[in-house]
């Protein structure tokens, strides 16, 4: 494959694929944040589209700056530090439950400054760089049994745990898929593969019954038929799921699609802001927009393929899961294929935390990109 990286003044050689993506889908996000907070406007509400709007361009260029840190640093030196980080991330994860705002039943959110700041989001970032230092401290070429998966899997199991109290099923998921993406690029004996998956069902059977909450159980449930319950656990995914069918072909136009203007969708800058464009942009768009995230994802294998070390591979796929499984379960509940757990989609979705992370995490893949 052609090397598209670009030197500036002899220093080492940006990513412009990488960055044109990133720019494009932070760009239309902005685009479709506006179009999703226009409903204030005729609400007569315009201090809230102001102050949503320039607080989402305020997060943007914080998160551009964090980018640029942390690709500016050799990422090897992040190996180094993921031990700390790690442990100043559990830290963090454990204020949440002396200091967090309760918010809609859960407790994420430690205000700090005036700004909420969301842990289990630079949680990820931190996983990353923990289950790649241990993938790299881990050079054999024969197949992994259970006890060389156990510390991976024992720093994976720490976080979850820690954000299902909160709770926050959705996060505690992503994590274990993060992890598991990175995992992947080892080989595991069958065996130990067969364990993994017997002993996960039976995780999944015992927390479904004696560790989620009934309002959790009923979002699961109610994909399955959210019209048994219109107007409660299926209002979500029925309001999604029509306002993509408005769209059909070529979308209604910009700033005119019917759910969202008449406020029946809800969420619309967090958890549904595919819909809102969807609607707006219709099939044309919504395909324009998984693609960019398709060649985000195809690239960061791409570069971790071409990484100088088993490091920097691990963390560009591990940056690479990330945004997949992010795009894969929000689109997936807009569309109504999988239940609605909250996840945010990535570059995409209003909120300081979810974009800042998602940011950083692309400057660490333009690290490895930059020095591979």
């Amino acid at each position: 494959m052609r090397d598209e990286r670009m030197s500036f003044r002899g220093g080492p050689l940006v990513d412009m694929p990488l960055m044109l993506a990133a720019v494009a889908i932070v760009t239309l996000g902005l685009v479709n944040l506006y179009s999703a907070t226009s409903v204030y406007v005729e609400l007569g509400q315009h201090s809230r589209l102001a102050d949503t709007y320039v607080s989402q361009i305020y997060w943007v260029v914080v998160g551009a700056l964090m980018a640029i840190l942390a690709a500016a640093v050799d990422y090897r030196h992040y190996e180094r530090l993921a031990t700390i980080l790690f442990a100043g991330g559990m830290g963090a994860l454990g204020l949440v439950f002396l200091l967090a705002s309760d918010i809609r039943g859960s407790a994420r959110w430690i205000d700090f400054g005036g700004f909420a700041f969301q842990p289990s989001e630079f949680m990820k970032i931190v996983l990353i760089l923990m289950v790649a230092r241990c993938v790299h401290n881990d050079p054999k070429t024969e197949p992994r049994t259970l006890v060389d998966l156990a510390l991976p899997i024992a720093l994976t199991a720490a976080p979850c745990a820690a954000v299902m109290a909160q709770p926050d099923l959705g996060t505690a998921i992503i994590y274990a898929l993060i992890s598991g993406s990175i995992l992947s690029i080892n080989r595991v004996r069958r065996w130990s593969l067969f364990t993994l998956v017997g002993a996960a069902g039976v995780f999944v059977t015992l927390l479904w019954n004696y560790g989620m909450k009934d309002y959790q159980k009923a979002r699961i449930t109610s994909f399955l038929n959210p019209e048994a319950d219109k107007t409660g656990t299926g209002w979500h995914a029925l309001q999604s799921q029509t306002a993509i069918g408005n769209g059909q072909l070529f979308g209604e136009g910009y700033m005119r699609g019917t759910q969202n203007q008449f406020g029946m969708l809800p969420d619309q800058f967090s958890d549904f802001p595919f819909a809102v464009f969807a609607e707006d942009w219709g099939f044309v768009g919504a395909l324009a927009l998984i693609s960019a995230y398709a060649f985000l994802c195809i690239w960061a294998v791409h570069i971790a393929s071409q990484a100088k070390d088993r490091f920097g591979a691990a963390v560009a796929i591990g940056v690479g899961a990330m945004v997949f499984w992010h795009a894969i379960c929000n689109i997936g509940m807009a569309i109504g294929v999988l239940p609605v757990v909250g996840i945010t989609l990535p570059l995409f979705s209003y909120g300081g935390s979810s974009i800042v992370t998602m940011m950083i995490g692309l400057g660490l893949l333009m690290n490895v990109s930059m020095r591979r």
